[in-house]
């Protein structure tokens, strides 16, 4: 079964604020930001201070929150000549808030957004800002989910494949009723090589979620590559694949 794929038009440097469009009536005003969330609720809208839940972190989770914790505390470690670098840098991107509106970007978030994906990947944090180049977007992939496999191809390789890796997310299996999940995607394998070469990502994703099976025969993937040498993201691609039940079991 061919995969239906799409490309998004993601900036690699999205983060999330409060979305906060001027007006009498508060209307479209939905987030949070520096512990303050906005909402609406059953026709009125309110602000209050956000609360932090206690509950469990999968360990993935708590991966993610060891990396940024690292990097606050790297950042106040940088030179003022480092911090005034990074601000000034991240004058020169364009943010977006969670509902789609422009903001600005700190040079700290801006550190940690890009030192994140680097570290990520196995490499050192930067102090010092790099040259922004921009990635492009991986190409369109073949992807195969039969009970007995899941594999992951890209159609094409890019031309500074060494600097890149490969980030593959996928949802949990979802029933045919759902049209879209996108939004559930989770990384389900560590870094992987930016090349045309054949990836058995069954385990990881089993692991992870479950196998799909004809209750939940659809998986919404995202995948796109990330610049280990200047922490960029790429836009990001979409691809749902559906369970083959009938497929050959192989060596049969």
């Amino acid at each position: 079964m061919k995969p239906i794929i799409q490309q998004r038009t993601f900036n690699p440097l999205i983060f999330t604020t409060m979305k906060y469009i001027p007006s009498i009536a508060f209307e479209e005003m939905s987030g949070s930001a520096k512990g303050v969330t906005a909402a609406k609720v059953r026709g009125r809208k309110y602000i209050r201070n956000r609360g932090y839940g206690g509950g469990v972190r999968t360990s993935a989770q708590a991966a993610v929150k060891s990396i940024f914790k690292q990097l606050s505390q790297s950042w106040k470690n940088l030179t003022n000549a480092q911090i005034l670098a990074w601000n000034a840098l991240a004058q020169t991107q364009a943010g977006k808030s969670v509902l789609g509106t422009s903001a600005k970007i700190s040079g700290a978030n801006l550190y940690s957004r890009l030192n994140y994906w680097i570290v990520f990947c196995g490499g050192e944090a930067l102090a010092n800002p790099p040259a922004l180049q921009g990635v492009e977007a991986p190409t369109e992939a073949v992807v195969t989910l039969t009970p007995t496999k899941f594999t992951f191809e890209l159609e094409g390789e890019p031309d500074n494949a060494a600097d890149l890796k490969l980030i593959i997310m996928a949802s949990a299996p979802q029933s045919n009723g759902v049209t879209r999940a996108y939004g559930k995607a989770v990384q389900i394998a560590q870094p992987l090589e930016a090349v045309c070469e054949e990836y058995d990502i069954k385990e990881d994703f089993d692991n992870k979620h479950g196998a799909p099976n004809a209750a939940a025969p659809k998986v919404f993937m995202k995948y796109f590559f990330v610049n280990t040498k200047t922490g960029e993201k790429s836009g990001e691609m979409l691809t749902l694949v559906t369970l083959d039940e009938d497929a050959p079991v192989e060596g049969e």
